[in-house]
């Protein structure tokens, strides 16, 4: 289940990228790793344009929600965990338990349900119900402001990057 969720189908919390606790209003001014604005990044930033270079493109483990939250070996995936979830697994739009989502099945035919939590960006709640976002642990290099993540909606998946000041669910893997 997502971090934060009681169950399969529960939401669960949201989290900006690189930061392990929830918060009220999800944008540049209180993501924790810029000064106010995505041109002062200080940390996870390989140009400097965006703000203070440290070459980091992927997140310590103590900037990282799941292994943050659940502790032992638990972290959120890698761009190549997701991307064999996405090139490798059926994908199903369902609804379970009254919360619609996508089933998600193995080659070996295991599945998990990902709820579709939406996204929070300012205070706002969007697109719960309708879509899915779920953070990598890397950030698109170049484009520093940006995080990869995996989303999805009815009509399916799809690979994409959005800014890390957003608030969108963490889907813990245990290798």
């Amino acid at each position: 289940m997502n971090i934060g969720a009681s169950s399969p189908e529960d939401y669960g919390n949201y989290y900006a990228w690189g930061e392990t606790t929830t918060k009220s209003t999800y944008d540049w001014l209180t993501y924790k790793w810029c000064n106010g604005s995505y041109y002062t990044l200080t940390k996870y930033c390989t140009t400097s344009k965006w703000g203070t270079v440290d070459n980091k493109t992927t997140l310590d483990l103590k900037d990282d929600a799941a292994h943050a939250n659940w502790g032992g070996t638990w972290r959120m995936p890698t761009v190549d965990e997701i991307k064999e979830l996405k090139e490798k697994c059926n994908w199903e739009w369902t609804t379970q338990s009254g919360v619609n989502g996508q089933k998600v099945t193995g080659p070996n035919g295991n599945s998990i349900f990902l709820p579709a939590a939406g996204i929070r960006w300012d205070d706002r709640l969007n697109r719960a119900g309708y879509g899915g976002d779920y953070w990598s642990s890397s950030f698109c290099p170049g484009g520093d402001t940006y995080a990869y993540e995996l989303g999805f909606n009815s009509d399916g998946t799809y690979w994409d990057d959005y800014y890390r000041s957003y608030g969108q669910s963490v889907r813990a893997v245990c290798p």
